[in-house]
Formats: structure tokens, C-alpha cells, sequence
């Protein structure tokens, strides 16, 4: 199995993308053919496609990989369509997963309760509660009768659109049906109520009721994840959309029964709500419990959009000096909020909170510091000293920014009366120069 081989060791993408596309070349023979070939019957191919479907950075390849299985004339099994919905539904690839979907039914393959329910969490990721809803309507003409995590997966993807009414419709008819009401389903009130346009008058008072009725959701309904879920790697959070969900697996980052909490927290920031905020915070100490991680940053963005600096460096230092650990979306979240305005106390801030960063050790990931640099490239006047400051923090552990953050940076420091010989100019504009030109090539 090369292609698996390949793809765990550290070939990058180009070189899977070519091994792919020269499997079925006409004139090699048959002793060539075998090379290339990674794999020759179904189980063989359910395991490639179940290794690449939890890895986001190869979603792009199952496509190519039901092709290739096609064309060895290699009939795909319930399992192999099931691994390339869920690797379809981690990499957000809404038109493929309806192409698996279309291909298991003309082979009179009809998908299961759990496949249907990737693929209504799907259409809430894509924002498309439309067809959420024909989802369900399909599964009721096949006869798949719908357990609670597809109400709860349907709710979601009508929330994300802020379908609010259907939101209210879903949660009656899950009452009529005997089915608890559980953490997701206030989670995704929330959200609808925040998604909504125009916004209700009422969605502070409402945002503090849901987060109360919470309260009572019954501990026979905590959780619904079901075991082919946990073998498949996917959590409650990724299934429901939920904001936490890329923060589920990290050590005390996340306290999971504060769902609910966390989304109002994120609903106040989003909203510019401080003080619906404080009220949450002094509702979570009378429940005896403290903010985790999650909360304190949600906390500072809060702050941070209202324009209130001080009060988000109060509210990292109190939490630093509590003894917690640190975590790096502190720092960044600290720096991307203190940049609102380019004005200088905030500029100034937000490269003190980076430094304080990476004299803790921590680093920027490729997105992390490229959403930073596109942040920091806006600044018209000053310095510049940030924005040279995180491409530096990137280029001292070669990691290239994306090409958005690297254009913008590459503008304002032409902007600037720089000489043209100036080493970071010619390193930026090197950089620029191939990323376009990868860009304009695509994938070999």
C-alpha cells in the first residue's frame, strides 16, 4: 500500500497528488502497473480511505481514490462509502459528499442513520439548512428512522443559518416525541438566536433563560454519541457544529459540561454584549464552578470588541496568575483584539502579548500567525513593528504564511520608504513571488 505509505511518512501534497494521477497511465505494463498500484481489493482500499478520511489535510484526495477503485473495477462496500462521508463531512467538502451519496444508492446501497446524520452536520458546516431538512425528509421515504443525535444534527444546521422558528419547531416535536432536551439543543437556541437577522430585541434576556433551563437538561440524556462515532474519532462537538470543537481533545482547555456556557460566552463576544457577559460570569460562580480556558478567552474577545483593552489584559493576568496553565489562543487572542484600530497602546499591546508568547515557548501555527500578519499589515501608520515582528516569529521556524497574509504584508511594506535592496523586502517579496506562482501553477 504506497500510496498509505507515502502519506504518513513526509511526502507533501504534491507528491501524493502525482502518485495518484500516474497510476493508470496507457502505456505502462503490467510489472509497472503493480508498482504503482497501492491497493487491490475492498478491504485494502477501506483502509486507505479510513486512514485518510479523519486527516483533514487529504480530504481533497478521496475523490481521486474512489476513482482509482472504479477503474481496478473494485466494488465499494457500506463501510468504504461510510469512511469517504465522514472524511467528506471533517473536510467540509459538501459537493462530494452528495457524489458519494448519489454512487451508494445507484449500487442499491441506501445510507444508514449514521451516515445520514454526517451528512446533516455537514450541511450545517456548509450553512445549508435547506438541504438538512430534504435529508431528513429522504431518510423517512428509504424507511431510516432517525435517533436523537439527527434532531440534534438538524437543529444545529438550521441554527448556523439562524432559522430560528425551525429551531423552535425541531425542539416541540422532540418534546412530543418523549426525547429529553440535552446541552446541544440550548447550544443551538443560542445560535440560532445570535444567527438571526435581524436580532431580536429580546436575545439578551433570552441568551440568560436558555443558559438557566440548561440547568435541568436530565443526565440520562448527557450524551448521545454512539460507539460507531467514538471508533470513527468524531465527538459530540464536531457532530454538532459546536464553537469547541477543535479544542475537545486538549488537556484542560475545555471543562465539556459548560457546552452550553461556552457558546453564550461566544454569542456575548460575537454580539458585543459585556454586559450579559458579566451576568454569565457571576452565574457560573454561583454554580460553583470557575471559567476554564475556552470561557477566559471568549471573556477577553468580549472586551476586546467593545473597544475595553484594559479590562481583557486584567482578565489574561488574573487568569495567569491563578496558577492555570497557559495556552497560546491567550496570547493571540490578546493580539488580534488589541490590533482593532491600528491604534498605538493597542499595537503596542499586541506585540507585548506575543512576546510574552514566545518567551513561554509557545509558537504560531500556519494559520494562527497568517490570520495575525493579514491583521497586522493593515496598520497605515507607525512603525510596522508588529506586523515585522510575527513574520519574524514565523520565519525563525520556517513556516511560510498563506499567501493572503504575505500579499498584504508585501503591500504595506511597499508602502513604506524601504530601499529595494532591503533583505526582508527581498526575502517578502521572494516569498510573494512563489506563492502566486504555486498558485498559478495548482497542484502538479
Amino acid at each position: 500500500m504506497r500510496l498509505l505509505q507515502s502519506i504518513s511518512g513526509t511526502r507533501n501534497r504534491s507528491l501524493v497528488l502525482r502518485a495518484l494521477s500516474r497510476r493508470h497511465l496507457s502505456s505502462a505494463s503490467t510489472e509497472e502497473y503493480k508498482k504503482r498500484n497501492y491497493a487491490d481489493n475492498v478491504t485494502e482500499y477501506n483502509g486507505v480511505v479510513s486512514f485518510m478520511s479523519p486527516q483533514r489535510r487529504f480530504h481533497f484526495l478521496l475523490r481521486d481514490v474512489y476513482d482509482d477503485m472504479m477503474l481496478d473495477g473494485v466494488q465499494p462496500n457500506r463501510d468504504t462509502f461510510h469512511s469517504l462521508i465522514l472524511g467528506t463531512m471533517k473536510g467540509a467538502r459538501l459537493q462530494d459528499a452528495f457524489y458519494f451519496t448519489h454512487q451508494m444508492k445507484s449500487m442499491g446501497l441506501v445510507p444508514d442513520v449514521n451516515s445520514y446524520n454526517l451528512l446533516i452536520s455537514l450541511c450545517g458546516k456548509c450553512k445549508n439548512s435547506e438541504q438538512a431538512i430534504l435529508l431528513l425528509e429522504e431518510m423517512k421515504k428509504y424507511k431510516v428512522k432517525p435517533m436523537v443525535q439527527t434532531y440534534l444534527c438538524l437543529l444545529n444546521a438550521c441554527a448556523a443559518a439562524g432559522r430560528l422558528d425551525q429551531v423552535y419547531a425541531i425542539v416541540r416535536d422532540m418534546t412530543a416525541a418523549g426525547l429529553g432536551l440535552n446541552k446541544f439543543c440550548y447550544a443551538g437556541l443560542i445560535t440560532a438566536l445570535t444567527n438571526k437577522t435581524p436580532l431580536p430585541d429580546d436575545y439578551a434576556a433570552k441568551i440568560i433563560e436558555f443558559v438557566e433551563r440548561s440547568k435541568e437538561w436530565s443526565s440520562v440524556e448527557a450524551s448521545s454519541e454512539t460507539a460507531q462515532n467514538v471508533m470513527t474519532g468524531v465527538t459530540e462537538e464536531e457532530l454538532y457544529n459546536m464553537p469547541t470543537a477543535e479544542y475537545v481533545n486538549r488537556r484542560g482547555f475545555l471543562n465539556r459540561p459548560l457546552t452550553v456556557y461556552h457558546v453564550a460566552f461566544q454569542a456575548c463576544a460575537d454580539l458585543r454584549n459585556v454586559e450579559v457577559m458579566e451576568a454569565l460570569l457571576d452565574m457560573l460562580d454561583k454554580d460553583g464552578k470557575y471559567p476554564d480556558t475556552y470561557i477566559v478567552m471568549q471573556t477577553m474577545r468580549c472586551y476586546l470588541n467593545c473597544g475595553d483593552i484594559d479590562r481583557a489584559v486584567q482578565t489574561i493576568q488574573k487568569y495567569l496568575n491563578s496558577g492555570r496553565p497557559p495556552a497560546v489562543e491567550l496570547y493571540t487572542t490578546l493580539a488580534e483584539g488589541a490590533m482593532i484600530g491600528y491604534t498605538p497602546k493597542g499595537m503596542q499591546i499586541a506585540q507585548k502579548a506575543l512576546e510574552n508568547m514566545n518567551g513561554r515557548n509557545f509558537y504560531l501555527l500556519p494559520k494562527q500567525g497568517s490570520d495575525l500578519l493579514l491583521l497586522a499589515a493593515g496598520e497605515k501608520n507607525g512603525g510596522y513593528t508588529t506586523a515585522n515582528y510575527i513574520w519574524d516569529l514565523m520565519q525563525a521556524r520556517k513556516v511560510t504564511p498563506l499567501l493572503p497574509a504575505v500579499e498584504a504584508y508585501y503591500n504595506g511594506l511597499n508602502e513604506r520608504e524601504i530601499p529595494a535592496d532591503d533583505p526582508r523586502l527581498v526575502l517578502v517579496k521572494r516569498t510573494y513571488e512563489n506563492l502566486m506562482g504555486f498558485r498559478g501553477r495548482g497542484p502538479n
